[in-house]
């Protein structure tokens, strides 16, 4: 496909490219809807609180694990042939998932899905650079975080719509047809890439990415799933796995062909923007998670209701998005990711005051206003990091910073999903005291589980419920707190390091060309010296 072809047909492959990247994301919080009857014997698969979180944890830890790993070959073998593969694979796995007969078989599934999904997002970033220009680039990568955002807002309302008039597996089932339609597009519309000149595999680096971004994303969910970072499986995975990213980031910075390139960590705009995604969805994702609770648990809402009380943070986003990149070329990216950090943060700090009676609207106004300032966030990040790489890196650095951004969502969930549940659990042990000891157990859990417990007691469990709401409305407003202060510090980061203003676009280009040189220059001496080395005979070597 020529060049002139692809310029006019961009607008129509980023539509194709995000349809793709729809499903994967949307997959994130569709399932959480469905957990309640896939757990029941009759209406799903029977499957226990384990099985549970393991259908949603297979996958989030295969999709961490692989992102990278995924980036890097697409950029030698091929992104669009990558991206077609990734897609195909997460279709056969969501079929598969549709009529699992076990919640084993579900587990299983959902972990070739993570391996499909991790196919297919670094891609599309990694499409999108190529595709599109220096001056359209930030246009369209707003296009795309909107897009990111819409998905989250709108896979609870869809789960919930799906299973008022469907079996469990429609939640699945419905990623076939998407497929499809996405497979078909692909293969007319989009245009292949990659890097013309990879030169040699880095098979090292890439088997450290992934065990080292395994075991850490295995050690943050085991820490969520116990509440506590005390056990040994947990921090000794957590520390296991950054040694190896350690082991991983010293053997790029002394390999001659590393699978990423951590030179270009050196740049300010770059580390700045991972670091910000880093915060800014670390705190986001906790407290995305305690609401879910709040929503149905304190306030007693069906999942239908839950999920259409997020619409307005998707909404949100899709609407400012697009616009950032206009605002980041006027005011430049400091200015913009301030206000918009400034913004997500302040209504993050608001959480920390809701109780039984918010009026709805109220929530409702906080969660667009988070939207906004996520929406103003994470444009300009995701362009910093994208721009500030050669084309033909593109696939290693979007993976780099989706597999940030999944670390960190699993890593806020963990973190202040263990918060509170320790601050419910000192305040509902109390009010179980008299309850047998399997009782006192289960109901000290969570709500969810004291709810359970207060159901089975009949007329005296009411006395539970309104001590249970307190209790956690009290672990909900101390992570709201924290995750206000990551994103104040977070602020304080942008505003001390980010740059004012982008490189102009010939800029850009200038300096990679020049990056690009400097490292063919050296990688020729290296070949140049070894090829001399070998000539010396053996003794004189000696």
């Amino acid at each position: 496909m020529d060049r002139e072809t692809v310029h006019r047909r961009r607008w129509v492959i980023l539509a194709v490219l995000i349809t793709s990247l729809l499903i994967v994301v949307l997959d994130h919080s569709i399932l959480n809807v469905a957990l309640r009857v896939i757990s029941d014997p009759n209406e799903g698969l029977g499957a226990s609180q384990s099985q549970l979180a393991w259908a949603i944890n297979s996958y989030s830890l295969v999709f961490a694990g692989m992102l990278f790993t995924c980036g890097v070959i697409g950029d030698r073998v091929g992104r669009k042939r990558m991206l077609m593969f990734g897609l195909a694979l997460f279709g056969l796995a969501s079929l598969v998932s549709a009529y699992a007969q076990s919640p084993e078989q579900l587990i299983l599934a959902r972990a070739f899905m993570g391996l499909g999904g991790a196919a297919v997002m670094p891609q599309t970033l990694a499409i999108i650079t190529n595709v599109f220009s220096a001056e359209e680039r930030g246009r369209a990568i707003g296009v795309w975080a909107g897009a990111v955002g819409l998905a989250l807002g709108i896979g609870p309302p869809l789960g919930g719509l799906l299973l008022a008039n469907f079996w469990w597996g429609s939640v699945f089932l419905i990623n076939v047809p998407i497929v499809g339609i996405g497979l078909v597009l692909l293969a007319v519309l989009v245009p292949e890439s990659r890097n013309e000149t990879p030169g040699r595999l880095d098979p090292a680096g890439v088997l450290l990415s992934i065990v080292g971004l395994v075991l850490l994303a295995y050690g943050i969910i085991r820490a969520g799933e116990q509440s506590s970072l005390a056990s040994p499986g947990v921090y000794g995975s957590i520390l296991g796995g950054l040694a190896v990213l350690i082991v991983f980031v010293l053997h790029e910075a002394r390999t001659e062909n590393p699978a990423l390139n951590v030179r270009l960590f050196r740049s300010a705009r770059l580390s700045v923007a991972i670091v910000t995604i880093m915060m800014m969805f670390f705190a986001m994702s906790g407290v995305l998670f305690f609401m879910n609770f709040y929503w149905q648990s304190v306030r007693e809402f069906s999942p239908l209701q839950a999920g259409l009380l997020v619409l307005p943070l998707a909404v949100a986003q899709l609407v400012v998005a697009p616009l950032a990149p206009h605002l980041v070329a006027r005011f430049g990216p400091r200015l913009i990711a301030t206000v918009g950090i400034l913004l997500a943060s302040g209504a993050l700090g608001s959480y920390a005051f809701l109780d039984t009676n918010t009026p709805v609207w109220m929530i409702e106004v906080a969660f667009f206003v988070q939207g906004t300032g996520m929406a103003m966030v994470m444009p300009p990040a995701t362009e910093s990091i994208m721009a500030s790489v050669p084309r033909e890196q593109a696939g290693a650095a979007s993976a780099v910073q989706n597999t940030v951004r999944q670390v960190s969502t699993a890593m806020g969930v963990a973190v202040l999903g263990a918060l509170i549940s320790m601050v419910y659990r000192s305040g509902i042990d109390p009010h179980l005291a008299g309850l047998p000891a399997g009782m006192r157990r289960s109901g000290g859990e969570s709500i969810e589980g004291t709810m359970a417990v207060a159901r089975r007691l009949g007329e005296e469990g009411t006395a539970l419920v309104a001590p249970a709401k307190e209790a956690f409305l009290s672990g909900m407003h101390l992570a709201a707190l924290c995750s206000f202060v990551t994103g104040m510090v977070c602020m304080v980061i942008v505003l001390i390091w980010l740059p004012r203003r982008n490189p102009r676009p010939e800029d850009q280009d200038a300096s990679h060309q020049e990056d690009g040189q400097r490292e063919a220059e050296g990688a020729a001496g290296r070949e140049a010296r070894r090829n001399r080395q070998e000539a010396i005979p053996t003794g004189r070597r000696k």
